[in-house]
């Protein structure tokens, strides 16, 4: 059983992350941020309110996320423990997920948060592209492909997903430290928080995490 948050400004690899952590420990990757842009991809109404504030780098009001990401905690996958990414973002949220698990004689065990500098943060997401046809994703300086703007899996076109320019990844990183912030030092109240490094590279960052949660 592992019950577990994820938490990190934007850029941080928590994605990258997240599937090392759902492999090894066999539990759900919950991401908001994956759920909001099926719903956008698929034109829901949800998905074009949330739209609106995702291309302007804000973050989508708390009791959207808050019902969206509770209702999928009562999914059967979830019985034995999950993984949740982008949620809770503000101190609100996390105090009603504690009152949620509460209810239903649950709890966090751990929260993982990774920091990565600012300056490391711009560079990391303004060079992000994706292919628009398989979703591939590459980095200008990292992870470059092949034949510029090509992917090299489809060969379809490498676009700049619109909240990666640098004005949107600014903002993002922003509202980042000013509303989830403080959610470190709930955490950390709490007592159940580990600092991971994100900086180090992907094998040590993922031992950190090893540590920190058990094997």
């Amino acid at each position: 059983m592992l019950r577990t948050i994820l938490l990190g400004p934007p850029g941080a690899g928590k994605g990258t992350q997240a599937v090392k952590i759902v492999e090894k420990y066999g539990v759900p990757h919950i991401s908001t941020g994956d759920i909001f842009r099926e719903n956008i991809k698929n034109g829901t109404e949800l998905g074009k309110k949330a739209q609106e504030y995702m291309n302007k780098g804000e973050l989508v009001p708390d009791d959207l996320v808050i019902d969206l990401a509770t209702s999928r905690l009562l999914e059967p996958d979830c019985a034995n423990g999950f993984l949740l990414d982008g949620f809770p973002r503000t101190v609100y949220q996390a105090e009603k997920l504690d009152e949620f698990l509460a209810a239903h004689d649950s709890k966090i065990d751990v929260v993982l948060d990774i920091a990565v500098e600012k300056e490391e943060l711009i560079t990391r997401l303004t060079g992000r592209r994706v292919c628009k046809t398989c979703g591939a994703s590459f980095h200008v300086v990292s992870v470059p492909p092949k034949q510029e703007g090509i992917c090299d899996f489809c060969g379809g076109e490498l676009i700049q997903r619109a909240d990666d320019n640098l004005e949107t990844v600014t903002n993002r990183i922003e509202v980042y430290e000013a509303q989830t912030m403080p959610l470190v030092d709930y955490y950390e109240n709490a007592g159940n928080i580990a600092h991971i490094n994100g900086a180090a590279s992907l094998e040590d960052v993922f031992g950190d995490i090893v540590k920190a949660i058990g094997e």
